[in-house]
Formats: structure tokens, C-alpha cells, sequence
């Protein structure tokens, strides 16, 4: 794995109606993630009326028996206030992904993403390096419409992707790096992150890099 949670100890709650891929899920973090403990629920009610744990962080799916997993955002945060949800779910087209967002979700991940990619954003989620507060869409309809990228911005964004720090981009797009730092904030108010790990996974999930 290209990234280890730092926490010493990880409760999470996962959310969902398959049986197997919870069981899946489990045993790929048991393996990547030190001293996990894991709860299952196949339902949001299941999950609120559970017995009383505060989860480190929230794995929802969307498609899910009773109450769907966008609306039981909401119901979720209040409920832990603390614990960021991560969505992971095979719906992963543009307008769920922003809704998921719009509704307080701090994260999403395809389920068709690889084992690797899942860990690492939880990892991130459970590093600190993307919070409860991290949004994308604002606050659904009444949102801005986003701004665009100039193409100088986009090759920024795509080399900040791949982990270059501001004087490597620089090197490579023949930039002073007083330039690309100035090309980075923008990108990170583009997206309306604060940190480069949060604008890598929030401009993959948007398609703005491969």
C-alpha cells in the first residue's frame, strides 16, 4: 500500500445490504489497517439504533434497503458528529457524486475503484487529510456554478496528481515556482479543498485528471 493510517486504532462502521462485500471489505482492511475494528450494519436504521460505539469514520453505501444512503447522510453526522462519511458505492456518475457531497458526505470512492485506491482515501479520511467538513458542491441549489480551469491550471492539476511538489512542477512546465504556488491556491479554491491530497481525490472523482 502507498499509504498506512497513522491511528493506532480505527473503529469504523460499515454500512451495507451485501453480505459480501462486507465480509470482503473487512478483510482487506484487517490486512492494510493496524488494529481496525470493524462494525457491520446492512441498514441505516440498523446502523443508528445499533448498540452505542462512536465510529472514527462511516463507510455508506448508497443503494440501500428502507432509508437511501443520500438522505441518511444527514442523520448520520448528526447522530456522529465526529465521524466523516465516506461513500462507497457503484453509482459513481457525476450528479450523485456531487449530491453526496452537497449533503455533507467528506468523501467517495467507487466500488470499481481497486483494493488499494478504497484504503487509501479511508486512510485519508482517517489521517485527518480529509474531514467532516470537506465539500464540493456547497449547499445543493443554492451553489455557485464552479469556474473553469485555465490550461496552464489543468497541467498543474495534473502533475500535483501524480505527487510533484511546486518546485518538480515548476522544473517540468518551465515555471518559477512563485507561479505555481500562485497556480495551486487557485486550483485548491477551484475546488474548494485545503490541502493537495484533498485536490488529487477530489479532481479524480470530478474526471478533471485520468
Amino acid at each position: 500500500m502507498s499509504l498506512m493510517c497513522t491511528m493506532t486504532h480505527a473503529r469504523i462502521l460499515l454500512i451495507d445490504d451485501h453480505a459480501l462485500f462486507r465480509s470482503g471489505l473487512r478483510m482487506v482492511l484487517d490486512a492494510n489497517i493496524r488494529d481496525v475494528e470493524m462494525f457491520e450494519a446492512s441498514a441505516l436504521n440498523e446502523a443508528l439504533q445499533g448498540a452505542a460505539f462512536m465510529p472514527d469514520v462511516v463507510l455508506l453505501d448508497i443503494n440501500l434497503p428502507g432509508l437511501n444512503g443520500v438522505e441518511g447522510i444527514a442523520l448520520l453526522r448528526r447522530k456522529w458528529p465526529q465521524a466523516p462519511v465516506l461513500v462507497l458505492s457503484s453509482q459513481d456518475d457525476a450528479e450523485t457524486v456531487r449530491s453526496v457531497f452537497a449533503r455533507g458526505a467528506a468523501g467517495f470512492v467507487s466500488k470499481a475503484d481497486t483494493t488499494e485506491k478504497i484504503v487509501e482515501v479511508i486512510c485519508l479520511v482517517l489521517n485527518g487529510q480529509i474531514s467532516a467538513t470537506t465539500a464540493m458542491a456547497g449547499d445543493g441549489d443554492t451553489a455557485q456554478p464552479l469556474q473553469h480551469l485555465t490550461p496552464r491550471q489543468c497541467e498543474v492539476l495534473d502533475l500535483l496528481c501524480k505527487g510533484m511538489s511546486n518546485k518538480l512542477i515548476a522544473r517540468q512546465l518551465v515555471l518559477s515556482e512563485n507561479t505555481v504556488r500562485v497556480h495551486v491556491q487557485a486550483i485548491l479554491g477551484f475546488l474548494q479543498v485545503s490541502s493537495r491530497s484533498e485536490a488529487a481525490f477530489v479532481a479524480r472523482r470530478m474526471g478533471l485528471v485520468g
